[in-house]
């Protein structure tokens, strides 16, 4: 994972943080320049905690240690990265709040722009053109997800396939081989179920491919290809939901490049999909 954002890290995990990792959490966003020109052994009296715990924070949001988050840090508060997820008020006009929600929406998408690295998602693309099938998991909200990617690349001519239900999903994973492809989504990269079924497909020797916050978590660190999405919690709005648009954008920009690379095969592909559907029409 690449050391920067760090802000955006403690915010994608926030609500699974302990009272103490909070406590860290909300001063390191509340006063970042204090942070930068402070060494661990300040912070942690200002706090009243342990080096030691502010240390096992820094590696739990995935730095190698308080240096290296500081250094990250710093980057954001020479360029500081304004909040726009307002808090939804009481006495907000509908337009208002339809306002909040969209602005919301568009910062997930920008921070999770800014946090696609070069080289992952390049490699997610060519294990997709490489694999003889691709599946697809997810469960609550990511089942949706999961559902929309074998839509779009049902399109392309690869075999695909999408699973919710956590027995379909370990019991598919384990027919997997070394030529196909698993894409596992899951907002919080602890779910159990995904977790499970990461480990039969690995088994199975198909490359592995997940989508999930930006934070170091049991599954982004055990897949082969992690890809990462960026998304606030709010009073109405969990950060969950929010993730939900960076997944499906993550989801288009990998169909797209699948698609540009696969163009004739691509036609073909479409041509028979629009033929079939056109018999559903009057």
């Amino acid at each position: 994972m690449v050391q920067t954002h760090c802000i955006a890290r403690i915010k994608s995990s926030y609500s699974d943080f302990s009272d103490k990792e909070k406590k860290i959490a909300d001063y390191i966003i509340n006063n970042p320049q204090n942070i930068v020109h402070s060494t661990i052994n300040q912070i942690a009296d200002d706090l009243s905690v342990a080096e030691a715990t502010v240390f096992r924070f820094c590696k739990r949001i995935g730095f190698k240690g308080y240096q290296a988050m500081k250094i990250a840090l710093a980057s954001e508060v020479v360029s500081p990265i304004n909040d726009i997820h307002e808090k939804i008020q009481a006495d907000d006009t509908e337009k208002t709040i339809a306002e909040k929600v969209f602005k919301s929406n568009i910062r997930t998408l920008e921070e999770t722009l800014r946090v696609i690295e070069a080289d992952h998602f390049p490699m997610a693309v060519q294990a997709i053109l490489n694999a003889n099938k691709i599946e697809f998991y997810g469960n609550g909200g990511s089942g949706s997800v999961a559902e929309d990617a074998h839509h779009k690349f049902l399109r392309t001519g690869i075999h695909s396939a999408a699973y919710s239900d956590s027995h379909l999903q370990i019991m598919s994973a384990s027919l997997l081989t070394k030529n196909d492809v698993a894409v596992l989504i899951s907002h919080s990269g602890s779910n159990k179920d995904m977790l499970q079924s990461l480990e039969v497909a690995k088994e199975a020797g198909a490359t592995t491919i997940a989508i999930t916050t930006l934070a170091k978590s049991p599954l982004s660190q055990g897949v082969d290809i992690p890809l990462y999405t960026v998304s606030d919690e709010t009073e109405y709005r969990s950060e969950a939901l929010s993730s939900r648009l960076a997944q499906l954008s993550i989801i288009d920009a990998l169909y797209v490049n699948v698609s540009v690379a696969r163009r004739e095969l691509m036609q073909q592909s479409l041509q028979k999909v629009r033929n079939a559907i056109s018999l559903k029409r009057l």
